[in-house]
């Protein structure tokens, strides 16, 4: 069982806070809406069996209901947050057996030192979602698209987190003064594996 890596710069844990008046960086302004499950969205939640296709605002015909997707956003610094040289622990957690559909960083502090490269990892592995330094950001700002490569770990990882929450963890090449937003977004419990 992989454990959250409690982030020890005075980052907060991952809850996003839908009622407050005033609101931490990354909860919305103003009061959100929350589900237990994923979000199913469509005119016809079962086909009548009739094989047809619905017409707009149709009701009857083949089932058109699909997943709706999330995401999850959070600033890191290319500097440790949880005491380990080089890993930042985000405080984003996928749900198990959801489907990663892209990831992205925007970064707005330019990476620094030797090597400005990243992976992206989980609590359980350094390579979950990428190999090691596979982020490549060439120290310049702007941003950078992330995919899980050729490797077959990672493509599984990507289409299937796995029976258990995933927590996001950034792996820095070397630690410098580089800042970025990190997105990932993700089909929620799907249960899907090719």
């Amino acid at each position: 069982m992989a454990t959250y890596i409690a982030p020890t710069s005075g980052q907060v844990y991952p809850d996003i806070q839908t009622d407050a008046t005033t609101q931490v960086n990354g909860s919305p302004p103003v009061p959100g809406t929350s589900f237990a499950g994923p979000v199913l969205a469509g005119t016809i939640p079962h086909s009548d069996g009739t094989n047809t296709l619905a017409g707009v605002g149709g009701s009857t015909g083949t089932a058109n209901r699909g997943y709706v997707k999330q995401a999850q956003s959070c600033v890191c610094t290319q500097a440790t947050n949880d005491g380990t040289a080089g890993q930042f622990a985000c405080p984003i957690v996928i749900p198990a057996q959801s489907q990663i559909t892209s990831m992205k960083i925007m970064v707005t502090t330019a990476l620094t030192g030797t090597a400005t490269t990243l992976g992206i990892g989980s609590s359980a592995s350094a390579t979950a979602f990428t190999a090691a330094n596979a982020v490549v950001t060439s120290g310049a700002l702007g941003q950078v698209t992330i995919t899980p490569g050729t490797g077959a770990t990672q493509i599984g990882n990507w289409d299937n987190v796995g029976t258990q929450d995933v927590q996001i963890v950034i792996l820095s090449t070397n630690t410098g003064l580089g800042v970025f937003t990190f997105t990932v977004e993700y089909i929620p419990m799907i249960d899907l594996a090719s």
